[in-house]
């Protein structure tokens, strides 16, 4: 018989700040039920080791960013510690420690908080678990610590947010006042929050502990902490104390410390494995990331989403490179920008280069367009150098209808705060980064060879379009190819960055397939550690309190 008891009940509820769980849930509700229901599972329970390194795992969970008590850890420990004493309750033990068990992995393995329930414009796909198999495996070879190894993130970004992690769990206390000043505090100046400025950066390890704190001078040693502080924060490392430094200094370790732990949850929903060659865009960084045999060998600055039409998290493989696109013009474009600016002025089609189309395609003369009938058509501006696409457009599959591209707004790159697109990522110079996603069109295939069964040499290669044998003739000799003298690859040209700029110059619309596999991952992250250093962003679209909320309920 099956004993539910009241703290499983309560994991229907785990969610308070909007019980959003209920499509994950169901599912791991099933597996839980299976596994109640296997009669194995119940008798590997009996084996103690199972149970001590089920629950010493448990007392780890917080090194993931956990709780331990969602997973009932004090309730466990309690039954453990008395599992002599009742062995009435034994049924009711062990079922507790199968529900806690797959609830545990399964949260390793996609997330505490299910991303799909809460956010519209994710593309996160579920990654495939049977924790009650999982949980057979891990009780009949006594490898409880392994199977739970085995779901957690291996990927680099999460092992270093683990660190950062314990590295602000050890940290002292932090007990300071507030940092207020009116103006921008200035290098060589004076200012009596200097002392507490100063408290800070020695804190967060910016500033040498041997520096005084009572001086109420900018010093030159106070200005390279500065710096330092305002490059781990993504800030114009400009050495001066404006607004932005001051607002990052009045972060508390509590908050960082919950900062990480919402950037931990957020790589258990990635994938776990994001390829070998990808571009990779980190979001509130405004970066993108060219990754070849997994290392970093490029980055490029790029423009996202505004925080009312934000760049969606996906993952996809890159399809196709137009250069010299078009441009349809989207219709919140069309409403917010489009129609008050050409109700001015029809002279705004005419600067912009945008033709209008009826629903039959049919192109209209500007003269007859009217404001009120705006929405009826459909509005496309000509390739150019000053298309909003600019002059590259690059494809990848996705539901939200996003891509990263060229602009004609090239001056936006110079801002550092850069949410400033209509969702689509834009790229600064990116011919470079077509030309590398290019180069690898070179198809490497050995030539499907029919030796000629009397004298041993090659005399045909198969025609991969009929599927029958042609024969092979060498050009000088008119006689079939040696085996040695045949290529060993064939190679199809690839396009050079002068063939693109000469593709670009005729202002032809031209789409080029990317024969290579390349992934592109669109991710949203505002902490990690590297070298040595912890670095934190803005949290541009307000996601990590949010889902702080969810986690810690």
């Amino acid at each position: 018989m099956r004993i539910i008891t009241t703290l499983f009940l309560g994991l229907f509820l785990y969610l308070s700040c909007g019980n959003n769980s209920k499509t994950k849930f169901t599912s791991t509700e099933e597996y839980i039920n299976k596994a109640l229901d296997n009669d194995t599972i119940q008798e590997g329970w009996d084996i103690k080791e199972n149970r001590i390194a089920f629950l010493e795992s448990l007392k780890n969970a917080n090194a993931e960013g956990l709780f331990p008590e969602d997973y009932n850890l004090s309730k466990l420990k309690e039954f453990e510690d008395k599992f002599l004493l009742f062995p009435d309750k034994k049924e009711e033990f062990h079922n507790l420690l199968t529900i806690s068990y797959i609830k545990y992995i399964s949260d390793l393995k996609n997330g505490k908080v299910n991303p799909r329930e809460i956010y519209t414009d994710w593309e996160i796909k579920y990654k495939e678990i049977k924790p009650d198999s999982l949980l057979l495996l891990a009780l009949k070879r006594q490898k409880i610590d392994s199977t739970i190894e085995s779901c957690k993130p291996q990927n680099k970004m999460y092992l270093g947010l683990k660190k950062a992690l314990k590295i602000l769990s050890e940290m002292p206390k932090d007990s300071f006042a507030p940092i207020s000043t009116k103006s921008k505090i200035l290098f060589g100046k004076k200012n009596n929050q200097l002392p507490l400025i100063k408290e800070r950066l020695r804190f967060w390890g910016d500033l040498d502990k041997k520096d005084t704190l009572a001086n109420s001078l900018f010093d030159k040693a106070t200005k390279e902490a500065i710096i330092k502080f305002q490059k781990r924060h993504g800030l114009v490392a400009d050495g001066a104390i404006g607004k932005g430094t001051i607002t990052a200094l009045n972060i508390t370790k509590n908050q960082r410390i919950q900062q990480i732990i919402s950037n931990l949850e957020r790589w258990r929903w990635f994938p776990s494995d994001l390829g070998v060659n990808y571009l990779g865009v980190n979001l509130p960084n405004y970066k993108l990331y060219v990754v070849e045999n997994k290392d970093t060998i490029k980055e490029y600055p790029v423009v996202v989403g505004q925080t009312k039409r934000k760049t969606p998290i996906l993952s996809s493989i890159i399809d196709n490179i137009v250069f010299n696109p078009t441009w349809t013009v989207p219709p919140t474009i069309i409403k917010e920008d489009l129609i008050p600016d050409a109700t001015k002025s029809k002279n705004y089609f005419y600067k912009s280069k945008i033709k209008i189309f009826d629903y039959k395609n049919k192109e209209i003369p500007i003269y007859t367009w009217k404001p009120e009938d705006a929405t009826k058509y459909k509005y496309v501006q000509d390739p150019g150098y000053n298309n909003a696409l600019g002059v590259v457009k690059i494809n990848f599959n996705n539901s939200h209808s996003v891509y990263m591209h060229d602009t004609n707004h090239r001056d936006l790159f110079t801002n550092n705060y850069r949410a400033l697109s209509s969702g689509c990522v834009r790229i600064e110079k990116p011919l470079p980064l077509a030309e590398y996603l290019l180069r690898d069109k070179i198809k490497k295939e050995k030539p499907k060879v029919i030796f000629d069964p009397k004298t041993g040499k090659p005399s045909f290669e198969i025609d991969p379009k009929t599927g029958k044998p042609k024969i092979i003739i060498d050009p000088k000799t008119k006689k079939p190819l040696d085996l040695k003298k045949l290529p060993k690859y064939i190679e199809v040209p690839t396009y050079s960055l002068s063939e693109i700029d000469t593709i670009v110059k005729t202002e032809k619309t031209t789409v080029v397939k990317v024969s290579q596999k390349y992934g592109v991952h669109f991710l949203y992250f505002t902490a990690w550690y590297e070298k040595g250093q912890l670095q934190f962003r803005d949290d541009v679209y307000k996601y990590d309190d949010e889902l702080y909320c969810y986690l810690s309920h």
